[in-house]
């Protein structure tokens, strides 16, 4: 599919990869309830089972756009979006289902804010619909060595939702789950970084939104809910591989010169006790899985050195709005303080 000419107000875009079963499950409802709003596409990253026969079948009106291989996430997304005219776009995960009026909060919400580039809705359990979401709750944040949480999710603690979230309020990073960006900030940032293939990736680009100066809010007027874990399970070591190196990657190229080498040097020596932990429980994928992530990193960084200069080049500010100014895992597990409202209540974090 050659780029549309017809410019779209907003492209949902659903990246699939062998998941004809997400689609039959929550297709239909997604094109049901944005529509006549926006266009609902999917990007098909090489799938091996009948997702693109299906599609031709039952859903002819969408757009299909196939790509030639499996480029995962990051440049799956990359790829697609560049054959997509659109003021805004969603990216969607193919397992997500989304409620009557979704769209209009967030497109509302954009269109009377220029000054921010990314939203998304808040992100509820499809299985516990009363509780957030693992992997994005009512949107992200990140503590000063790296590591991310979110109102309604804290490491492994996450909060039945009973509207305590429900302002709309500026945050770090949106998921990628339902990720709404202005297209423009999308390419002026650099797109999605299709060397991390999975995981991450949305962190890294909101990161680099922030750095330009650009804002990234949490609308919880409009609601969805995530099947999560659609391609790998929570301890896969593929899952903990990419993690690993994804963290170090964006660390690497987004941190500021003056705290660069100190972050890194408590990441690696975290990360080592991760390893340990590991091993002591007997899980001896995900330990190898880490000491492969290092080694990855390393081999990384030459390429990355680069993508570093071009980051920090960008930067209107070396201090962004949203980071959490001490470590989260420390206060979560020796202070006690196992939710976002605890942490930033006692530490005022937001600008």
């Amino acid at each position: 599919m050659e780029k549309n000419n017809k410019r779209d107000r907003v492209a949902v875009v659903i990246l699939n990869w062998n998941g004809r079963k997400m689609l039959e499950k929550f297709l239909a409802g997604v094109v049901a309830h944005t529509e006549p709003l926006g266009t609902v596409y999917v990007a098909d990253n090489a799938s091996t089972d009948d997702s693109i026969e299906y599609l031709r079948k039952e859903f002819p009106q969408v757009p299909l756009l196939i790509l030639d291989k499996n480029y995962g996430f990051a440049e799956g997304y990359n790829r697609a979006l560049e054959q997509i005219n659109a003021s805004y776009y969603l990216l969607l995960n193919s397992d997500v289902e989304v409620t009557p009026g979704w769209l209009d909060p967030l497109v509302r919400y954009m269109d009377s804010h220029p000054e921010v580039a990314a939203c998304q809705p808040k992100l509820l359990s499809y299985f516990q619909k009363d509780s957030f979401e693992y992997a994005g709750a009512a949107g992200g944040y990140l503590d000063y060595l790296g590591y991310p949480f979110c109102r309604g999710r804290v490491l492994d603690t996450v909060e039945t939702d009973r509207g305590q979230y429900d302002q709309i309020t500026q945050i770090f990073w949106a998921t990628g789950a339902a990720l709404m960006i202005r297209s423009e900030d999308y390419w002026q940032a650099g797109g999605l970084d299709g060397d991390f293939f999975a995981h991450m990736e949305e962190i890294d680009l909101c990161w680099r939104l922030n750095t330009m100066g650009r804002k990234l809010v949490c609308i919880p007027d409009s609601v969805a809910y995530h099947w999560g874990g659609g391609t790998l399970p929570k301890e896969n070591p593929r899952k903990t591989f990419l993690n690993f190196r994804n963290n170090l990657l964006m660390l690497y190229k987004n941190l500021p010169d003056q705290q660069l080498q100190k972050i890194l040097f408590f990441r690696m020596l975290l990360d080592g006790v991760a390893a340990m932990q590991f091993l002591l429980k007997g899980q001896w994928g995900n330990f190898k899985a880490v000491i492969q992530a290092h080694n990855a990193y390393r081999s990384f960084k030459p390429k990355y050195r680069t993508k570093r200069l071009d980051t920090q080049s960008k930067a209107v500010s070396s201090s962004v709005s949203c980071i959490f100014p001490k470590s989260m895992v420390f206060l979560y597990l020796f202070r006690g303080q196992k939710n976002y409202s605890q942490l930033a209540g006692k530490n005022h974090f937001m600008d």
